[in-house]
Order: structure tokens, then C-alpha cells, then sequence
């Protein structure tokens, strides 16, 4: 009998750190004190302005559908916030305000992807953009990164990997999992290898605004034909609102407002009228001292699991996660994160959600937890190798 769902969704893999969500959230249910490292989500609630923005928009009715490509006043708010924060003169028109950053993902891939053709896409990398592709009926070119690269896309690849089917890549800086950025010339550089052979460059800034001892270089500042996805879920902890924003060329708007109005005719009201008070200075000052405090906990935890034995051979200057090569302690990764949950019950995410590249040898730690429990992760973790033994599973 054939199978009662589409190819496409079998296709589409879950995330795997869900099954270990799942234990850990049965673990706690029993009583069991879990430290979670596994969820690429901010410990911090939405900021009060934030938040008082959205309630005085609830009350004041703000209930019903907006444009589908956002409220004006937003747009104009993020136009402005590339102008202050990168010096960037972008025309409010350019900008959709989307349910997520998914949903930019989602309106990019439409646009772009035609069935049977590819984005090259980094791996390691976020397993969700790879998903979309197949949902587009397009696929992701997987290319190999490893620390010579800082696990990121260079014009050499793009070279060897392009073919007949590529229509684009796909890069994110900062990135997830490894936290790398790409700097102003090297998005410049890939810009000009993508253009050379009529390829689109979509880069993913949702991470802009959590770095460490540097700043983000957006590629708007080196390529005005570029699209670009970003999120008010990591820097503006605002992960259950379920808002983001694509720029996109002037020449796409039209299109994009199209799939826009198909797909999810707007994004959520209240979210987008809660978002206005993200730029106010108040805001701004909280989300910094945020920013400060995601900063201390990198200066911890990476020489912490370093001293551990853990490989993690490039300093990620964004996001806030590690990656880490675990092939000093041997076994698998997924058997690895089983492990520490069981015995010690620290949660983090196995390498095989963010691709194939020795994914087998390689866990994600997101540094989403305050130093005291930072420490009691790594007290944890101490531990857990005395008891980790590869060959017994």
C-alpha cells in the first residue's frame, strides 16, 4: 500500500534534539534538576517595553490584519535601524515584516527556488533552511566547512560546487551552530562569485546584534541586490512573538507582497505593533546589557569545556552557541548526548542536526543559561566523562 503522505514531507527530517527535549522534559517531570543547553532560545523573557507595547495594543484593539508586507511605521523603524547601525540608506519599501524569520526563509525560497534547483548551503548549518528548500521542491547543495573556512562558505567553494541546478547561496553570519561571522570582504567577494555566474546571495542576519568584541557587517552595505532574512526572536527576545523581516531588491517587492498575501496574509498584529518599541532607546539599553551578559558566558564556557578536552578550534564571535568536537572522548555524538542526560542530566544537541559533515563527532552547546548554572553544566559534564564509555552502547 503506498504510504498516505506526501514524498515531500517524508523527506523533511525532524529535529533529533527534540527526542532529547522530550527525555529531558520527562526527567524533570520526575523530579530530576535538567540543565538545558539543547534550545537555541534567549533564558531572557521579552523586555518590559516590549511587552507594554504589545498590551497597550491589545487594548487599544489592534486585533486585525495589517498590509501583508507589515505596518509602515515598522518598516520605517527597521529601515532606520540599518541607518544607525550600518550606516545603510534603505528604502522602507524594501522591507517585509514576516511571521519569524521562518517566514523570510520561506517567502526567499518561493521567490528563488524553481522545483529542481539548489542553494549551496554551508554544513554544518541551521537544519530548517535545507527543509524549506525541499518544501519548495528545490534542494540544498551541502558543502563541506570545516574550521580552515570558519565554517563558512568562501568563493573557492562556490566554485567547485556550483552546477547546472544552482541558482544561489545561502550563508548566515553570524552563524548557527558555530557562531562564525563572515567580514565585510569576504560577503563582498562572495557577492561578486554568485553575480559572475547569475546566482542570488541570500544571507541570514538573524544572529545581528549578538556579537562579541566586533560588529556584523550586514551585506547590504556591499550588495544592494542581496536578500536578506533577519529575526526579532535572538537579539530582540522575542521568540514566542513570531516576527521577522526580509530586504529584498525593489525589483522582488512586488512578488514577494504577492506570495506574502498567499502564504500568510500578514504577520501577526500585535507582535508587529509590540516590535516598535524594540528601537526606543530604553530597549536598546536593555538588550545591550543582555548582549554583555551572553558575552560573559562565552569568556566562560569555552575555555571551560576546552580544559574538558573538548575541540572547538575557531572562537565563535555571534549567536550564542559552541561547537564542539567531541573525537578526543570517541563514540557517537547522539550516543555522547545521550549520555550526559542520563547520568547527568545535561542537555545539549547532537552535530546530526546541523548536517552530515562529521556530524557524527560533533555537539552544539547554547550558552542560554546564567554563569551558576554554566558551572554546574561543567561540573556536570566533568563528571560525566569519568562515566562515558564509548564501546558500551
Amino acid at each position: 500500500m503506498a504510504h498516505p503522505w506526501s514524498a515531500r514531507s517524508r523527506a523533511i527530517e525532524p529535529f533529533h534534539v527534540m527526542a532529547l527535549l522530550a527525555r529531558a522534559n520527562e526527567l524533570q517531570g520526575a523530579g530530576h534538576d535538567v540543565i538545558h543547553l539543547e534550545i537555541g532560545e534567549p533564558d531572557f523573557t521579552t523586555a518590559a517595553p516590549i511587552v507594554a507595547a504589545g498590551q497597550a495594543a491589545l487594548a487599544a484593539g489592534h486585533t486585525r490584519y495589517t498590509a501583508a508586507r507589515g505596518l509602515p511605521q515598522l518598516r520605517e523603524a527597521i529601515a532606520g535601524f540599518y541607518a544607525e547601525r550600518h550606516s545603510i540608506d534603505i528604502d522602507p519599501e524594501r522591507v517585509l515584516i514576516t511571521p519569524g524569520g521562518s517566514g523570510a526563509l520561506l517567502l526567499a525560497a518561493s521567490l528563488l527556488v524553481d522545483p529542481g534547483k539548489h542553494w549551496l548551503l554551508a554544513d554544518p548549518g541551521y537544519p530548517c533552511n535545507r527543509h524549506f528548500l525541499r518544501l519548495v521542491e528545490g534542494a540544498a547543495q551541502l558543502v563541506p566547512v570545516g574550521a580552515d573556512s570558519r565554517y563558512q562558505l568562501t568563493p573557492h567553494l562556490v566554485e567547485r560546487y556550483w552546477d547546472h541546478d544552482s541558482v544561489g547561496a545561502l550563508v548566515a553570519s553570524p552563524a548557527n551552530p558555530t557562531g562564525t561571522l563572515l567580514q565585510r570582504d569576504e560577503l563582498a567577494a562572495l557577492s561578486t562569485a554568485l553575480k559572475a555566474r547569475g546566482g542570488h546571495l541570500v544571507v541570514d542576519e538573524i544572529y545581528h546584534g549578538l556579537t562579541y568584541g566586533c560588529d556584523a557587517s550586514s551585506v547590504l552595505e556591499v550588495d544592494d541586490d542581496a536578500f536578506v532574512l533577519n529575526s526579532f526572536s535572538k537579539y530582540f527576545g522575542m521568540t514566542g512573538w513570531r516576527l521577522g523581516w526580509l530586504v529584498a531588491p525593489p525589483t522582488a517587492v512586488h512578488e514577494l507582497e504577492k506570495l506574502a498575501q498567499n502564504l500568510y496574509i500578514s504577520a501577526p498584529t500585535i507582535a508587529q505593533h509590540a516590535a516598535l518599541a524594540c528601537f526606543e532607546p530604553a530597549t536598546l539599553e536593555i538588550l545591550e546589557t543582555r548582549r554583555h551578559a551572553f558575552a560573559e558566558r562565552r569568556d566562560y564556557l569555552l575555555p571551560a569545556l576546552r580544559t574538558l578536552g573538548f575541540n572547538i578550534e575557531v572562537e565563535p564571535k555571534g549567536a550564542f552557541y559552541l561547537y564542539a568536537d567531541i573525537s578526543a572522548f570517541g563514540g557517537d555524538a547522539f550516543a555522547f548526548c545521550q549520555h550526559f542526560l542520563e547520568t547527568e542530566h545535561v542537555a545539549f544537541t547532537p552535530g546530526l542536526d546541523f548536517g552530515r559533515h562529521q556530524a557524527s563527532h560533533h555537539v552544539r552547546f547554547a550558552y542560554t543559561q546564567d554563569l551558576p548554572r554554566l558551572e554546574q553544566a561543567v561540573a556536570r559534564i566533568a563528571r560525566g566523562l569519568q562515566s562515558w564509555r564509548p564501546d558500551a552502547l
